[in-house]
């Protein structure tokens, strides 16, 4: 095969969605949702989509949950609603959301150094709400700095496809060329992708399309709308992709076993996929016995997690946490997690079970970003 055709093969393989390995996001197709489904309230955390935070920092309040709108008619998209509004902003007061990058998976883009990398961020929205909205991309590493793109929701309640070029020199810098804009190679952030929803005025000194050494004070132009301002207001995300080059490609669409293997390296439960942790059911438990008159028991996890996770143990038949069910009692008990490790931890009863009893726990392991 001639090189010329083995390229031309390749960009057909793209623009039909071929070319696997080109998305950094994780989840992008909103496929996954370890913890919750239903809508549940903004709280600085991650609590319904794997890999998306949602942050709230308002007078108002709106919630996260799954929806099956999306621009292609098929899958998830994350759908945000307000429940209560705030009219009127403080100026430490904001709501948004974010996926972070692991570090080591950005290394490709040779950020601190003249062969630094352009990338593209492309996704669809959807809200209510009409105007411009801004997106930040923020690099903590070594010399902080952060990336401001403005965007505009033209029609009311109608997906638009958005796509943002980041180029390493965005608004004349040498922010990322340089040394100082190097990403570590290890397991903490890399980058940080921001969806702004509102910002007080503490938050809106950036400038499109320009990258800036602040980190806090940058992540919007004045000229974002405040979304919080109305309980009409809803927005929806969907097919969110980061990638190499100048151009948007079609979406990568991964297996649902891979992507949730990739979401299981930063969460992963007990539970079945559609089952929320805290639920009372037994499907999934673990269970073993009691021996030498102790509960202890090595608990293996699924995939290897990003670093020693926080773990989480729930009773199957009352959804208590931080408690163990002696099923052959009937009864729940404190229980605690030592040696917590990247592959495994520690589960033991905090006093003495009786031997031969069989017991059971659910669990979460939580090593987000």
């Amino acid at each position: 095969m001639s090189r010329a055709r083995e390229f031309a093969d390749l960009a057909g393989s793209a623009d039909a969605g071929g070319l696997t390995g080109r998305n950094l996001i994780i989840n992008g197709a909103m496929q996954v949702w370890q913890r919750q489904t239903a809508a549940t309230a903004a709280a600085n955390t991650y609590n319904t989509v794997d890999r998306f935070r949602i942050n709230n920092s308002t007078d108002g309040a709106y919630t996260s949950e799954q929806s099956t709108d999306t621009p292609s008619g098929t899958g998830y998209s994350l759908k945000l609603q307000v429940t209560t509004a705030d009219t009127s902003m403080s100026a430490a007061q904001n709501a948004y959301l974010f996926h972070a990058i692991e570090a080591q998976n950005l290394q490709h883009l040779n950020y601190g150094t003249s062969d630094a990398k352009t990338v593209t961020l492309s996704f669809w929205v959807k809200s209510s709400k009409t105007g411009t909205y801004a997106v930040a991309v923020l690099k903590q590493d070594n010399t902080g700095c952060m990336f401001t793109h403005e965007y505009t929701v033209s029609s009311a309640n109608t997906w638009e496809k958005k796509t943002i070029t980041i180029t390493p020199t965005a608004g004349g810098t040498s922010l990322i060329t340089s040394a100082g804009g190097a990403i570590d190679n290890d397991n903490g952030t890399g980058l940080r992708l921001v969806w702004g929803l509102a910002w007080g005025s503490n938050f809106t000194n950036g400038t499109n399309n320009s990258w800036a050494s602040t980190t806090s004070a940058n992540y919007s132009t004045t000229n974002a709308v405040n979304w919080m301002d109305s309980t009409s207001n809803n927005f929806y995300l969907a097919d969110v992709q980061l990638e190499l080059g100048d151009t948007a490609t079609p979406f990568e669409h991964r297996s649902y076993g891979d992507e949730l293997a990739r979401c299981q390296r930063y969460y992963e439960k007990s539970y079945s996929d559609s089952t929320a942790p805290g639920t009372i059911t037994i499907t999934g438990v673990i269970r073993f016995r009691a021996a030498s008159n102790g509960v202890e028991f090595p608990l293996s996890f699924l995939v290897k997690k990003r670093s020693a996770p926080t773990v989480t143990l729930y009773s199957y038949a009352t959804g208590a946490s931080g408690n163990i069910r002696d099923i052959s009692a009937g009864l729940d008990g404190a229980a605690a997690v030592a040696s917590i490790g990247e592959i495994w931890c520690f589960p033991t009863k905090n006093t003495l079970g009786t031997d031969g009893n069989q017991y059971a726990i659910h669990f979460t392991a939580d090593a987000e970003l």
